[in-house]
């Protein structure tokens, strides 16, 4: 018992290390979409369409990775699934075209569906109710990490060997992720999951799943989820850009104030989960984001800004609850699925957020384009976070009645 307990911060570490590594590239192609899109001669839309394809796979992936979960070992499922994200990246340096880039990001997608729900299933194992938020703060602060690393070093190894070469990188990293998670992973106890006796056809068993999306938590879930993930990519894949175009801010800079925003996000994923601990509801820390988000984009968009301390100061406020909210949520989420679901419940509500994920980036770089402003883009993720927030408040009563599945 005491092995255990000493063993699950070393289950911690290698699960928040393996999301890091995972999404590394995912996460900082913003901060080279400049030199990809100078480079390619892109538009902002297929920047973003980028973006989109690599997440466009979990859409399905999510729910069939969380099934899988729920079936067999995390280290099959999470350390392969990792293993897929870094040989394809290794394999878009050889892409010539857009559109052969765009399939192997399809590619790198695939395997990147394990990785979320994997790595929150595995610390949601290993810890009790009293450290889960905090515990599940820190795994989640593996995807601001990864993406803070990657926005000082993806630059770097583009304006040294290519943009190109920084697809390598991340190859690399992602598949040094997934071998220390397969080597260093085991299940509480040692007991490994095995595959469930059958629940009927395949059919009933996918319509008894997907009739959770009619529980109130989990229309809460999804409101908050869609607003909020939209408002990370947001930030994520057009901050530098913006920047860059409003401010005719070098690309470096514009990177390192991103890097601010992903330091501050790796922040407020442990120090907002931890909160969620001690809060009389779990939920209440998203909420708070919610608010932060929606007038630290207002500033953004209406007050002139020209201090680096100022912007330094914003992108921070921006990091840290539009990065932060992540890991209260998701521990929200794993703490009301039904403890034989966790996997398949923590799968369908990030499929869900695929589809924002997935919408969200080439929407905002098509708005740019037909308007040639950044207002547009901004102005949509306020009205959505402020209708999320809405929709919350509206679905409290209906979940203080209940709030499990």
């Amino acid at each position: 018992m005491t092995a255990n307990r000493h063993y699950r911060w070393v289950i911690l570490l290698i699960a928040t290390l393996a999301q890091a590594a995972a999404c590394f590239f995912v996460q900082g192609i913003g901060a080279i979409s400049v030199y990809i899109q100078a480079d390619m001669g892109l538009s902002a839309f297929q920047i973003g369409a980028l973006v989109s394809a690599a997440q466009l796979v979990p859409l399905v992936g999510l729910l069939v990775a969380g099934e899988l979960l729920d079936r067999f070992s995390e280290r099959l499922v999470v350390g392969g699934g990792t293993l897929v994200v870094g040989i394809a990246l290794s394999a878009t340096v050889l892409a010539e075209s857009y559109w052969a880039m765009l399939l192997f990001l399809v590619i790198v997608g695939a395997g990147y569906s394990t990785a979320q729900p994997g790595g929150s299933k595995s610390v949601a194992a290993w810890f009790d109710k009293s450290q889960r938020g905090f515990a599940m703060g820190i795994r989640q602060a593996g995807l601001p990490m990864g993406g803070a690393l990657a926005a000082i070093m993806l630059p770097t190894v583009a304006i040294t060997w290519g943009w190109r070469a920084s697809f390598l990188v991340g190859g690399l990293i992602a598949i040094f992720g997934a071998l220390v998670f397969m080597l260093f992973y085991r299940a509480p106890g040692g007991v490994v999951p095995v595959a469930k006796a059958s629940e009927g056809s395949v059919t009933n068993v996918v319509l008894s799943r997907l009739a959770m999306i009619r529980e109130p938590v989990m229309k809460q879930i999804m409101a908050s989820g869609i607003s909020l993930i939209s408002v990370q990519y947001g930030i994520l894949i057009f901050t530098v850009l913006y920047l860059h175009s409003r401010l005719q801010m070098e690309v470096l800079q514009a990177a390192t104030l991103l890097f601010v925003a992903q330091g501050a996000g790796v922040a407020g994923r442990i120090l907002l989960a931890a909160w969620s601990d001690r809060c009389r509801s779990r939920y209440f820390p998203v909420m708070v984001c919610m608010v932060a988000v929606i007038v630290g984009l207002l500033v953004l968009v209406w007050l002139p800004l020209s201090s680096m301390f100022m912007l330094g100061c914003l992108m921070g406020w921006l990091g840290f609850f539009g990065f932060g909210w992540y890991g209260p949520w998701v521990a929200y989420v794993a703490e009301s699925a039904p403890a034989d679901k966790t996997g398949f419940v923590l799968g369908l509500a990030m499929a869900i957020n695929q589809l924002a994920i997935v919408s969200i980036p080439p929407l905002l770089g098509w708005l740019l384009d037909i308007s040639g402003s950044f207002m547009l883009g901004w102005g949509l993720l306020i009205a959505m976070t402020l209708l999320g927030l809405l929709m919350t408040i509206q679905r409290q009563g209906e979940i203080n009645e209940s709030d499990r599945f």
